[in-house]
């Protein structure tokens, strides 16, 4: 016990210390959001990852599609770096950063209402965000109070509110910087000590080729694999269809979520954005690809505790029972990775509500004039207010982690994802195209809530999103289209012309 009380006071003040420190470099609305537009690669590359992966991750659907689909949840993670974190950067890394930059937008609402010229967007895009990361928000706190009652016995609320109250404190004082600078110490944090947990869970199952044995050895429960054994070591798993649809949602949906595309706003340089791509694969494929890897072999610690009193497997208490075995001083280095995979996530989510919120619906529609310091002050105030509400929600929540991640990412990435990547290459998109998009992505998410057309959430999340892309060409193709003036001037950007070291191109 005290080797975990340690590590954590040590956590808790490096933390709080970098949050007191970033105070300089959040001086006014620029720097309080983007950090002034110069970010290095390894900060943003580190607060991109452990934006990405959180205890949603490391205890909701590494318990659950690990148990569902044994080693084959692997490819979750392999997805997630290829997809969700390469291809993310190179499809929308440089042209986010540019354009947003000519447009002097920092949020994604603020970047629909400017690349679409439309208020009305601007402020749907900030409504439909905040509403709906706010149950995102609440199952990082469900999944890392998990944890904390697995090792010392805490009461969920306490460690709900302990957690929320510290990310406030260093947001509230460092904005975009001191959430940074935290990811990347965060981030190192994550990268040693999942390597750690897994190495010592396997070697507690008599090492990998034993674990695997013995993983081959059960029988599958999936109706349509008849009882055949093997399958959860096997290369698809028992279920690859609905195993697809979870690659989808968990990769191509970060490209939708206005926290991780913030991102790159943020960046410094074109230096920045390739090197960047890079630590943030690694980053992806060590993370994710290692959450998912040991939640394959849940099965192997199958006990009453994972199990309701109908039999009913609880999937949030899988990680936690598996590390449970673990010696003290590694349940001391899980819970900092845990909660450093938390943290960051929760700091990144809330800055984001707070600053869409007073940027994109407050100012200018409910407060006409608000000065540099007003908007400041407003996006600290919003901070807190965003926290008490999705601990309000944590203390009392409706459904299992997995769940509340879907729900959110269904809706988000369902809404935004194409009309942001279509509107950073297209000149064709339509207004009515992203209201259209918007449309579908917020109604086919909440209305699988409540009617089950879909069973999974995750399956309906990435039903969303592929909708999306399909419907924002289709409608922009039979709708009016922009001003031609407009659309070229947004555009413009692209064609300028940049003088660059002979290093870096051999044109002569």
């Amino acid at each position: 016990m005290a080797v975990k009380i340690i590590f954590l006071v040590l956590f808790f003040a490096i933390m709080l210390g970098v949050g007191v420190y970033s105070r300089k470099h959040a001086t006014n609305v620029n720097d309080f959001v983007l950090g002034g537009r110069s970010v290095g690669p390894w900060l943003t590359a580190f607060a991109y990852g452990t934006s990405y992966f959180s205890a949603v991750v490391f205890v909701g659907y590494a318990g659950q599609f690990g148990y569902k689909y044994g080693i084959a949840a692997t490819w979750i993670g392999i997805g997630n770096a290829i997809i969700g974190s390469l291809l993310a950067w190179v499809i929308l890394g440089r042209r986010t950063r540019v354009m947003s930059n000519h447009l002097s937008s920092t949020t994604m609402p603020d970047f629909f209402g400017k690349r679409y010229d439309s208020k009305a967007l601007r402020i749907a895009a900030s409504a439909i965000a905040f509403i709906f990361l706010i149950p995102y928000t609440a199952s990082v706190y469900n999944g890392l109070s998990r944890l904390f009652g697995m090792a010392f016995d805490v009461p969920y609320a306490v460690c709900v509110i302990v957690m929320a109250a510290l990310t406030g404190v260093y947001v509230v004082f460092g904005g975009y910087m001191a959430t940074a600078i935290n990811d990347f110490i965060q981030g190192i944090i994550m990268l040693f000590g999942i390597v750690a947990v897994i190495m010592s869970v396997l070697d507690g199952q008599g090492g990998f080729y034993n674990a695997v044995k013995e993983l081959a050895e059960l029988e599958s429960d999936v109706p349509a694999t008849m009882g055949q054994k093997g399958v959860f070591a096997s290369f698809f798993g028992p279920d690859l269809p609905n195993l697809i649809g979870v690659v989808i949602l968990t990769s191509l949906g970060t490209w939708g979520l206005p926290q991780m595309v913030h991102k790159f706003y943020a960046i410094k340089d074109e230096k920045s954005i390739k090197y960047g791509t890079i630590i943030s694969t690694f980053f992806a494929i060590i993370v994710s690809g290692g959450c998912y890897f040991l939640g394959g072999f849940g099965r192997l610690f199958d006990t009453d505790k994972i199990h309701n009193a109908d039999g009913s497997v609880i999937y949030d208490a899988i990680i936690p029972s598996m590390l449970s075995t673990l010696p003290d001083i590694l349940i001391g280095i899980v819970i900092v990775l845990v909660l450093s995979a938390s943290m960051s996530t929760l700091s990144s989510l809330v800055l984001t509500s707070s600053s869409t919120l007073t940027l994109d619906l407050i100012k200018d529609n409910i407060i006409k004039d608000m000065n540099e310091k007003k908007q400041l002050l407003c996006m600290r105030i919003m901070l807190v207010f965003f926290i008490v509400i999705s601990v309000v929600i944590a203390l009392d929540p409706p459904t299992f982690i997995a769940q509340l991640m879907g729900i959110s990412w269904g809706a988000l990435a369902g809404a935004f994802l194409a009309p942001f990547m279509y509107g950073l290459y297209w000149k064709g998109v339509t207004k009515a195209a992203v209201w259209a998009s918007f449309a579908c992505g917020v109604t086919l998410t909440v209305a699988n809530m409540f009617f089950k057309f879909i069973e999974s959430p995750i399956n309906a999340g990435a039903t969303a999103m592929i909708a999306g892309l399909i419907i924002v060409p289709i409608v922009s193709l039979i709708t009016p289209k922009m001003k031609k003036e407009k659309v070229e001037e947004i555009f413009s950007c692209l064609e300028e012309t940049v003088v660059v070291h002979r290093k870096r191109s051999i044109e002569e």
